[in-house]
């Protein structure tokens, strides 16, 4: 469930609080529209986000992490800081090292 592409990124996006999808689709730009409503919908059964209808008119939809999906926050954390270090490791031209 969060081996996507794009799932981590999503719920990078929920951090903050709830987002409408427009919100989250401006946030992602290179995401398409089909995509997100697809990652939108997997994220909600695996149970890591809510999607929230106010029912109003014009049609009001939140989408905010649950409990479970805080629990998700480390992860992000530490795919964040590993991105970082391979990126410096990587743009510093460092020959690869196994680890051990």
């Amino acid at each position: 469930m969060l081996g996507g592409k794009w799932s981590l990124l999503v719920l990078n996006q929920l951090v903050g609080g709830p987002l409408r999808f427009g919100e989250l689709y401006r946030l992602l730009p290179d995401i398409s529209e089909k995509v997100l409503v697809q990652e939108l919908k997997q994220l909600a059964n695996a149970e890591l986000l809510v999607r929230t209808n106010h029912g109003e008119v014009p049609p009001r939809v939140e989408y905010h992490l649950t409990p479970l999906g805080r629990q998700a926050l480390p992860v992000l954390a530490a795919t964040a800081e590993f991105g970082r270090i391979y990126a410096e490791h990587i743009q510093a031209g460092r020959p690869q090292q196994s680890i051990g």
